[in-house]
């Protein structure tokens, strides 16, 4: 039998393969030569690759510095917040000191006329103390006015529950006078607006409750 040589035929590349199937073209060529051109084509620059460990941001470095620095930042807001709030304590008690030695500043001269009722000679007249008496409290209400102190005496006006506290009740002897203050039995005080004691009242009520 004749032996036909595939592999010379193949090399040259003269004719196509034949099979049973047909003819299809040789293979493209393989080899160093081609495994060269491969290598040559693929970029073999000498610059490093930007995926290198080397090449890329310490971005954990950073976030550390940066965590560091905002930290540090916030322990000086919170020290200088706690030295703002000292400050301010300091002061208020401070304006508290010296508007309290203002008013009793302003009292010394009622103390000094009280001092001076009581080492009174024992054989003074009474319509005199009395006048001295009634001298002395015009003087220290005038004082304690002006300091913004306010004296509650509801008699004859609507019961006010705020700053009265009803301790007795009467039947009133109008209709009309229903839930009115009848008598004060002890004054109440506000300072500057502020309630400081509530007036003890009786208070005129049809129903037995004020």
């Amino acid at each position: 039998m004749e032996k036909r040589g595939f592999s010379g035929d193949v090399e040259n590349g003269d004719d196509n393969l034949h099979t049973a199937g047909g003819e299809i073209e040789p293979a493209a060529v393989r080899g160093r030569a081609a495994d060269g051109a491969d290598l040559a084509s693929a970029d073999m620059s000498a610059e490093p690759s930007s995926r290198e460990p080397s090449t890329q941001p310490n971005f954990t470095g950073g976030a550390v510095a940066e965590l560091a620095d905002l930290r540090d930042r916030h322990l000086r807001l919170a020290a200088e917040f706690d030295n703002y709030r000292k400050r301010v304590a300091r002061e208020k008690s401070e304006l508290s000191d010296r508007a309290q030695a203002t008013l009793v500043g302003r009292l010394l001269d009622v103390l000094d006329d009280l001092d001076r009722m009581v080492a009174s000679d024992q054989t003074t007249p009474l319509p005199a103390l009395r006048e001295a008496l009634t001298a002395v409290d015009r003087k220290l209400w005038k004082e304690l006015e002006g300091a913004g102190v306010e004296r509650i005496e509801p008699t004859g006006k609507p019961f006010d529950p705020a700053s009265q506290e009803a301790v007795s009740i009467a039947v009133p002897p109008d209709p009309s006078m229903d839930h009115t203050v009848a008598a004060t039995f002890q004054s109440g005080y506000r300072v500057k607006g502020v309630l400081v004691r509530p007036a003890r009242v009786q208070v005129y009520s049809s129903q037995g409750a004020a």
